[in-house]
């Protein structure tokens, strides 16, 4: 059963964007993608782009996959939930590089309860609970890419999720 996403490019170098075009064609498995690109009002040389996407289950890694290539890269991907299969989302930000997590259909990070009784073992402190659940959670990533997510005036958005 086919499934659905939102890619979201937050910044990239001018020279890299037609990369990141074939990148998508590749996991997609279709024909060329041609991504309207904007300027990224934090970085002035940088250029954002978003795009929806259908594919099979496990495409939002495919994707994630081939952008990894190029470190200089902010992104976002989602896929939503599909019979049988969790959701994805995937955030990479230069320096930290690519996290993963599992993804309900509200768009909320899932953590299983043997994540959590690890994490919990693991912690030898409140303060070190805290710190591990938001590594799990990707807070660090968030926090990153939250000032690339504003779209420049005129920008077309895309919605992670839609509401059925």
């Amino acid at each position: 059963m086919p499934t659905r996403g939102v890619v979201h490019v937050h910044s990239s170098p001018l020279a890299v964007c037609p990369h990141v075009e074939w990148a998508i064609s590749r996991a997609l498995k279709s024909g060329a993608v041609n991504l309207h690109w904007t300027v990224q009002p934090l970085e002035p040389s940088a250029r954002r782009a978003e795009c929806g996407w259908s594919g099979r289950p496990g495409t939002a890694a495919e994707i994630a996959a081939e952008l990894r290539q190029w470190p200089m890269l902010r992104f976002e991907i989602t896929e939503e939930p599909s019979a049988g299969v969790d959701g994805e989302r995937f955030m990479h930000v230069p320096g930290r590089g690519l996290f993963r997590a599992a993804m309900g259909a509200a768009g909320d990070i899932q953590l299983g309860e043997d994540r959590l009784r690890a994490l919990i073992t693991g912690s030898r402190s409140p303060e070190a609970l805290a710190h591990a659940l938001d590594m799990a959670m990707g807070t660090p990533w968030d926090a990153e890419l939250e000032p690339y997510r504003y779209a420049a005036e005129g920008a077309p958005v895309t919605l992670l999720t839609r509401a059925g």
